[in-house]
Formats: C-alpha cells, structure tokens, sequence
C-alpha cells in the first residue's frame, strides 16, 4: 500500500506540477487565458506557446531563474507518463519509480525549493525507512528463531550421539537413528506437532484436524458410510508420524516365507481391515489381531496413523456403528482389497511360470533364475520357521489363521 501511494501521489503531483507551469507562463502572455488549458476550451494554437515557456530542463541545465524547475517530478513529463493514454504504461512506470526511491531511501531525489515537493521527498525516505527497518527486524527475528533451534537440534544431536556410544550400537543402526532425527528436523523444524496442536481450543483443533486429515479418512473405502461427526471423532485421534526410508511400518505377525508386495502412493492406506475387527460385538475381541502384512517405507515419508485402540474407543462411543449393514460393508471392502493382492500374486507367479516355460530346454535366464532362486529360498524359509516352531505344514498350502466366527447382531435387532 505504501508503494502505491507514492506513485500515485507522484503521477498526481506531476500532473500539477505541469498545470502550475502552464498558469505561470499564460499570465506573462497577452490575451492568454487559463480556460486554453483545457480540453473543451478555445485557443489549442496557445499549446506550443505554452510548451515552449515551461521546457523540461535538469537542474545543471537551468540558466534563466525564470525557468521552471520540475525537480523530482521532471521523468514523468520528459517521458511523457502523463500524456499517454495506455493506462498499464503509466502504471508500470510510476510503480517502478516508487519501487526505486523507497528501496534506495529516496537518496538520488533531487528536489527544487517547492515545499511541497520537499515535504514529498520526506514522505518517501520516512516511508522507505520503516520498511527498512521493518524488513530488519523481521529477518533478525527469524534468524533468531532459527538459531535458537539449530542449537537445541544440536544439543539433542550431541546428547544421542554420547547415548549411542555409550549403548555400543553398530554403525548401521547409528545411520538409521541420525537419518530419522534429520528427517524429522526437515519437517517440523524443531516444532513439537502434538504438543502445539492439544494446546489449541477444541474447536480450532477440530478445524485444524479436519483440514489435514478429512480428504484422507474420505480416500477410506469403509469409511464411506459414515457421517461428519464419525469422521470428526476419527480425524480427532489421527496421530503423524515420519519414517525414513527401509523402516518397517508394521510388521507381519507370522512369517510364513511367501512375500507378497504392493506399492502405496500419496493418499493411499493400509490395515482397513483392523476396522473389521473393532465393529466385532463380542468380548473376545478385546484381543488385538495379528498383522498379515509387511508395511516398509520405499522413501522418506509422513503418515497418519489410526491406532487400534482409537478404533475400538470410537466403536464403543458410538454404538450405532454396531449395524449389520455397516459390518457387512466393512467386510465386502476387505475382501475387495484382498482380491485385488491375490490377483497381483496370481499374475506374479503366472510370470515365473511362462519364464520357466521358455526356458526349460534351454540354458535358464537370469530373470527365470531369479525367480525360481527367491521362491525357492521363501519356501525353505517356511520350512525352517515351522520345523522350529513344531508347527506342520499342510502339503500344499501355508498355516493359515482360522476365520473368526461371524458376529452376532441379534442383540442389537432385540433392542
């Protein structure tokens, strides 16, 4: 705004600047009248009489002390700013030379002995001095900022590095330590989330949650029938979280040696099918179910994670989520996601069958080798794990976990 207002009270000033000029020298001319100054008035042969009384000289250039001196204002007339008709010609240029004057302090103005173009002229430096003087404080403020951090940051760093020494831990999982704490430093800057988001009001936090969590919980296919105030509670007990590249996210309960693989994206989810279990009425499920998945970070990333318990505090809260139709729903999104693996697992190893295929009187490729080698090496791992465990194995399939018993809803249709 206050660039602005510079240049626009330049442009105008220049203006009257012109107009006192033309007055002077139609008073020291016979038969002149100030109506010639004006469009609609008579007289335009005036025009190049009046020109040529008010010539656009540079100070050094004055002679006679009856030339007018423009001062400050003389670009715009010698550029002629204030005839042209283009209207963003007269804006670029007038904003320029605000821009100009307020960032060099108004030092390269050269004023006549006008007072108001005197009093102009302070108006630019005192402006182009506050906004210095504001810019300084701003960025000495954020510098501060940083370096409180930067030290606390190095503090944290220094007092980690003597507990890793004095815990011995190997070199690798020093790495991983040191890459997890840098890469919560790039995110957060120093801020503790959880702490700055609790100490806000309920109802900015529930704005705040909402924005960061809503198109999130809506990408949920199991969460799709359910109403704002669910889904408030759900974004109310999101939890972030980083993980640095190869940590393991969750981990599979038992390994049965098979790895099946599946790449997430931004905005993509994992474990909806913890969901099933919460809306599960009877008592035994108070036991948390053991993981079938292996979730590994491929790069550095930034989660929400919805804990079982915070499943299980929302389903207790809101009873009405305990319908048969939302369960039954619940499952037949299960049993999509599932379908979509087993199809990526059937196609996988449909691959390393015709590779097999191809090559079976031939010399094996590297690709066929590759991939007879890893199933191999996975099912003798399975071996190994059962023949340890005491478990046996079934001649053609895995150990695989019973399915639940399905829930009884008679309860709820008899109240």
């Amino acid at each position: 705004m206050l660039v602005v207002g510079s240049w626009s009270l330049w442009y105008l000033i220049s203006v009257e600047r012109q107009d006192t000029c033309w007055r002077s020298a139609c008073d020291k001319i016979a038969f002149c009248s100030s109506d010639y100054l004006y469009c609609g008035g008579k007289g335009n042969g005036n025009a190049l009489l009046l020109n040529t009384s008010c010539p656009l000289l540079q100070q050094e250039d004055i002679k006679d002390p009856n030339d007018f001196d423009f001062g400050i204002f003389l670009d715009a007339l010698h550029f002629r700013v204030v005839e042209k008709r283009k209207f963003w010609t007269k804006l670029l240029y007038c904003f320029w030379w605000g821009l100009r004057n307020l960032s060099s302090l108004g030092q390269n103005l050269k004023t006549s002995t006008f007072v108001g173009e005197i009093l102009f002229a302070i108006f630019i430096s005192i402006i182009g001095l506050i906004l210095f003087s504001l810019l300084i404080g701003n960025m000495q403020k954020h510098l501060q900022s940083i370096t409180v951090r930067v030290e606390e940051m190095r503090v944290r760093r220094w007092d980690a590095e003597q507990w890793m020494s004095h815990r011995m831990l190997p070199d690798n999982l020093r790495e991983r330590i040191r890459r997890h704490k840098q890469y919560k430093w790039q995110e957060t800057r120093g801020v503790e989330e959880d702490s700055l988001i609790n100490n806000l009001p309920r109802d900015l936090r529930r704005d705040l949650k909402r924005h960061l969590c809503w198109s999130l919980l809506k990408r949920v296919l199991v969460f799709e029938k359910m109403d704002e105030q669910l889904l408030d509670v759900l974004c109310d007990r999101l939890k972030p979280a980083l993980f640095t590249e190869k940590s393991f996210i969750i981990r599979e309960g038992i390994q049965t040696g098979f790895f099946n693989s599946a790449h997430l994206n931004a905005g993509d989810f994992c474990g909806d099918v913890l969901f099933t279990w919460a809306l599960y009425p009877h008592p035994s499920s108070s036991t948390l179910p053991i993981s079938t998945r292996t979730v590994q970070a491929v790069t550095d990333i930034e989660t929400f994670a919805l804990t079982a318990d915070d499943l299980k505090f929302v389903a207790v809260q809101f009873r009405r989520l305990h319908s048969k139709q939302l369960w039954l729903h619940t499952r037949s999104m299960g049993r999509h996601c599932r379908n979509k693996l087993e199809k990526s697992l059937r196609e996988e190893e449909d691959r390393l069958q015709v590779a097999l295929a191809k090559e079976s009187t031939n010399a094996p490729s590297l690709r066929a080798t590759t991939y007879a080698s890893r199933f191999a090496a996975n099912a003798l791992r399975a071996l190994r794990h059962n023949h340890t465990t005491g478990a046996k194995l079934s001649p053609t399939l895995p150990l695989l976990l019973h399915k639940p018993a399905e829930p009884d809803f008679s309860e709820e249709n008899d109240s």
